[in-house]
């Protein structure tokens, strides 16, 4: 799976699978991708025939659900694990964000119990009956159709219109009226939901949106624009006149008279952020749901190591290698021939062309901090001998496991004692479920090793021979 970085021109192509997404989630739209991609620093990848979305946030990458266009849930299941491969390959933590409530269980499942769960309320998405909004009906609606009398008997004059290209100068000048008034609430969301208002406003019809306009003696007093996405009306932009009594109740209403056509049932008016006011005023609208919007993070047994273990072998210890053993890591680290089965070179982080010995040990250190892997020396009567690691975590406790010795140490058997140690330490203590393993096929002896240690072949490619083995093994 490739990321590719989403720009504002690539939505067009992708609004197929909008149209029939049943999330009743408004970010799996084209209007809110456009508005918030930039921001967000979104990316997207098509597999399986389904979109997946990514955003970069705060050094952190959170995927959404996928979504195919013909609504094919298997496909989204099999998008959903190049997901987990792409991050496990990459080592990349596991985040979801967005997830709808009927996708959460069969992630809880898949990923076992060590899964934090967030909804934060703040961006649940109002989700209200279109015909409410189409009628304002019975008592419960009582305010809102005071409010639109009012501003009819005020505005006899008023009109409602649909948005076109050709009114968009007119459109700009109100908008620059309520950006200035927006901007003296110095919150940084509420400025660049308005510079995403100006970017859409020229790509309304390009995105499949559509708009419309309240007028009172002529003026433009209200804007709005939406999309539809299968049952819902998504409504992302929704401006009104300060100090024109009913307004926004009037406006809520026009609009979704002219556009909640046959099939729509229903109208998403986004989240509140976080903003009272505008929470108070959704909740006046009387919800039928606040859409749940699943945060999900990932939780390996590995990333709560905060220590080296150190593990006893009749023969060996493994453990920590030491700043005095730097050297002797040195030398294993730059065999060239060890490297050639390794599947590592180092000249390809190296900052220097002869780095000194402190530099390879202080590479792999790093690489447990981050938790890539878990990397420990072989001893042999306080010898520094080899290393074996733990590397390449999965999200289903699985990882995998090599080794290499050095030259005057092969042939006694260490090899093999230290994957088999390792192996039941990441069995019993880091609660793995599968260990696996592959060695060039070429590299007869390690094959023999990984058979030795109890692993068992599990397949082939063109370079490889694959092993694995079960904590039921």
């Amino acid at each position: 799976m490739q990321l590719k970085k989403l720009e504002r021109e690539d939505i067009p192509q992708l609004l197929r699978f909008f149209r029939n997404q049943r999330t009743h989630i408004s970010n799996y739209s084209a209007g809110v991708l456009y508005m918030w991609s930039k921001y967000l620093s979104t990316h997207y990848a098509i597999e399986e025939g389904c979109l997946i979305l990514c955003d970069r946030y705060v050094g952190n990458r959170y995927f959404y659900w996928p979504i195919s266009a013909e609504g094919d849930a298997e496909a989204e299941k099999r998008a959903a694990e190049k997901i987990e491969a792409f991050c496990r390959e990459n080592y990349i933590r596991l985040h979801f964000t967005a997830i709808p409530r009927e996708r959460l269980a069969q992630l809880i499942e898949r990923y076992g119990t060590d899964v934090h769960v967030s909804n934060i309320r703040k961006w649940r998405d109002y989700l209200y009956r279109a015909e409410d909004f189409k009628l304002y009906p019975g008592g419960k609606y009582s305010g809102q159709r005071n409010h639109v009398n009012k501003f009819k008997k005020n505005n006899p004059d008023y009109a409602f219109e649909e948005y076109t290209s050709e009114l968009e100068a007119e459109v700009l000048s109100f908008l620059r009226e309520i950006s200035q008034a927006q901007t003296e609430k110095g919150e940084a969301l509420a400025d660049e939901e308005m510079r995403g208002v100006f970017d859409i406003l020229p790509k309304i019809e390009e995105l499949g949106m559509f708009g419309g306009i309240l007028r009172a003696k002529g003026e433009i007093v209200a804007f709005a624009a939406g999309e539809i996405c299968a049952d819902m009306l998504i409504v992302q932009i929704e401006k009104a006149k300060r100090g024109v009594q009913g307004a926004y109740p009037a406006m809520a209403q026009l609009f979704a008279q002219r556009f909640c056509t046959e099939g729509v049932v229903y109208i998403n008016r986004e989240d509140d952020s976080g903003d009272a006011g505008l929470r108070k005023s959704k909740m006046q609208y009387l919800p039928l749901a606040l859409v749940d919007k699943y945060n999900l993070a990932i939780h390996r047994s590995f990333d709560g190591l905060s220590a080296y273990p150190k593990i006893t072998t009749p023969r060996l210890v493994l453990k920590e290698i030491e700043d005095a053993d730097a050297e002797a890591f040195a030398r294993l680290a730059k065999d060239d021939e060890l490297n050639k089965y390794w599947g590592y070179d180092w000249r390809e982080n190296a900052t220097e062309a002869e780095p000194d010995a402190m530099w390879f040990l202080q590479d792999v250190r790093k690489d447990f901090k981050q938790k890539n892997e878990l990397p420990l020396g072989i001893y042999w009567e306080d010898k520094l001998i080899g290393e074996v690691v733990l590397h390449n975590f999965g999200y289903r406790a699985e990882a995998e496991i090599g080794m290499r010795v050095l030259p005057e140490y092969r042939g006694r058997g260490f090899a093999r004692e230290a994957l088999i140690h390792l192996m039941d330490y990441g069995f019993v203590k880091l609660n793995l479920e599968r260990i696996e393993a592959k060695c060039f096929k070429e590299n007869t002896v390690s094959a023999y090793t990984l058979k030795a240690a109890g692993m068992r072949p599990c397949g082939e490619d063109d370079a490889y021979f694959f092993f694995y083995k079960t904590a039921a093994m």
